[in-house]
């Protein structure tokens, strides 16, 4: 558990596994804590180096009142991985990480071995633009649990929801139960209007990076069609899609969603040269 001071924050993140191996960085959604990979946490931790960050406004890093957007994130995860010296490591964004590892990959291409873009979106289309203006405006008027408790039919497929009732719960009661803090809410409508002005479409082509791209078959929040803009839009990308997933494919289908990234990851081999860490 370490902190490093960079852009006007102090970021919180914490390493899992060998240092040795191959490092992976985990990129969490709109709700920003490393912590909620769950337990991907220990089957990545299994096989690679992990490090994994709260995001800036998130969990144990400061609660900024600006730098909300993912071109300034991405330089915080990439001031993060040059730091640590572990670089070019695995970046692999779930939702909103998706998006911020779009920006480490066009601007600190050095730093990245390959992209893993889960449930995410290289720009809103009609249908998101007018989910988010919904969600924005529950955001900025109910609580917490309220607010959660409607987000989880947004992120959780339906047949996962009947089947597993109580693992939605809980999922609920966990992220209700994180400590508050008084700048919370204007935070939370910040990130959501940065990722609604997430906008990478027109440089997909730049990125050379192997990329990996999940998609639910039931993703609600970000819909099949926007990982398809991805895949095509980036030259070799590859996209695969889980029957009957949602948006939290990782909390879903945990074997699958870590045996498909793995199995990618591994497939690459070592990367040709390693960043390594500054002498002080």
């Amino acid at each position: 558990m370490s902190t490093l001071n960079v852009h006007g924050i102090s970021l919180y993140y914490e390493t899992h596994g060998n240092p040795e191996a191959p490092p992976v960085l985990l990129l969490s959604g709109l709700g920003g804590v490393g912590a909620s990979w769950g337990s991907q946490i220990a089957r990545f931790a299994g096989k690679y180096h992990v490090i994994l960050p709260d995001q800036r406004g998130t969990g144990r890093t400061t609660r900024a009142l600006n730098g909300y957007t993912t071109r300034q994130l991405a330089a915080d995860m990439a001031s993060l991985v040059e730091e640590l010296g572990v670089g070019p490591v695995h970046v692999v964004g779930a939702s909103t990480g998706g998006a911020i590892a779009q920006y480490m990959a066009l601007e600190r291409p050095w730093l990245v071995r390959s992209l893993t873009l889960s449930s995410t979106f290289a720009r809103f289309d009609a249908f998101t633009s007018r989910e988010f203006e919904v969600r924005r405006r529950l955001a900025a008027e109910w609580d917490r649990r309220d607010l959660l408790s409607s987000y989880s039919l947004f992120l959780f497929g339906p047949r996962y929801t009947r089947e597993h009732p109580e693992a939605v719960v809980r999922w609920i009661d966990r992220a209700a139960a994180l400590p508050a803090h008084p700048d919370d809410r204007r935070i939370g409508l910040a990130r959501i209007d940065m990722i609604a002005a997430h906008d990478t479409f027109a440089r997909l082509g730049e990125i050379a990076q192997p990329t990996l791209v999940l998609c639910g078959e039931h993703n609600f929040c970000t819909p099949l069609p926007l990982s398809e803009e991805l895949a095509h839009g980036i030259a070799g990308a590859a996209l695969t899609v889980l029957a009957e997933a949602g948006e939290l494919i990782e909390l879903e289908q945990p074997a699958r969603f870590f045996t498909e990234v793995s199995g990618f990851i591994d497939g690459l081999g070592a990367p040709a040269r390693m960043v390594r860490r500054a002498e002080r």
